[in-house]
């Protein structure tokens, strides 16, 4: 007979919810469900959270990855992939409110959008589906993962609070980007609704704001002081306009 008082860890059940924990565990961690309701409501949001997530990213999730987002690689590779795919969905987009919303008014080259805009939309769509691992920097890490972004990004990485949009940071990590290190923030609303901040460095001068939309995503890219940025979410573009106008705002106030 199982017993319900031997302690139960996250990490088991979270395990508990992708089939991952070992058959001979299952029934204590059923038990400790069936004894700790608030457990078992955490555990029933997750899995909801899951099937909705499973919803509408599993054809993105069962794409191969490209061979030049395999990190062991150390030539990368040619950027042939998705390029054409992205090229012929994109929107320029110039988002109103201010000067300084509108950088200094030079335009992005479609080299560098469709570069930065087709990278970080890789990496939403491959990251935003996990459950258990979309990170490595859980969010309650926030100063260690801003500090170890900058360090080894070579810019100020700031991950901002985005309370008024309704996000939760989850976390994030590093990436190869386009030119080097590139930082990878993910958000999560109480809904399990994603958004993601790439940045990665960038040549040339500021830009506006251009928008892409691809499927049931679309991107903000906007560069400035040499530093790239693209938030990715919903194809909604008031709400995408919303979050990456908190995150610019953010990131200017803080020096970014």
């Amino acid at each position: 007979m199982t017993d319900p008082k031997i302690p139960v860890t996250e990490d088991e059940l979270h395990a508990y919810i992708d089939n991952e924990l070992p058959p001979e565990r299952r029934g204590d961690v059923e038990a400790w469900l069936a004894a700790h309701p608030d457990d078992a409501e955490r555990v029933q949001s997750w899995r909801a959270m899951a099937e909705a997530l499973h919803a509408r990213y599993d054809s993105v999730a069962d794409e191969p990855v490209p061979k030049r987002l395999e990190i062991e690689r150390l030539v990368r590779e040619p950027r042939r992939w998705m390029v054409g795919a992205i090229a012929a969905t994109l929107v320029a987009f110039i988002a109103g409110g201010g000067a300084g919303w509108l950088a200094h008014g030079v335009a992005a080259s479609p080299s560098a959008f469709q570069s930065f805009t087709s990278e970080a939309l890789v990496a939403h769509r491959l990251y935003v589906v996990e459950v258990r691992h979309p990170v490595e920097v859980p969010g309650s890490e926030r100063a260690h993962l801003q500090t170890w972004l900058t360090k080894r990004c070579g810019w100020v990485v700031f991950a901002p609070e985005l309370d008024a949009t309704g996000l939760k940071l989850v976390g994030g990590r590093l990436l190869p980007g386009p030119n080097g290190p590139a930082s990878f923030l993910m958000y999560e609303s109480a809904s399990g609704e994603r958004f993601t901040v790439y940045a990665a460095k960038a040549d040339g001068e500021a830009t506006q704001m251009r928008y892409t939309a691809q499927d049931k995503d679309g991107a903000l890219f906007w560069a400035d002081r040499g530093v790239a940025f693209v938030v990715s979410g919903s194809s909604d573009r008031d709400r995408l306009t919303q979050v990456a106008r908190l995150v610019y705002d953010a990131t200017e106030k803080n020096g970014g």
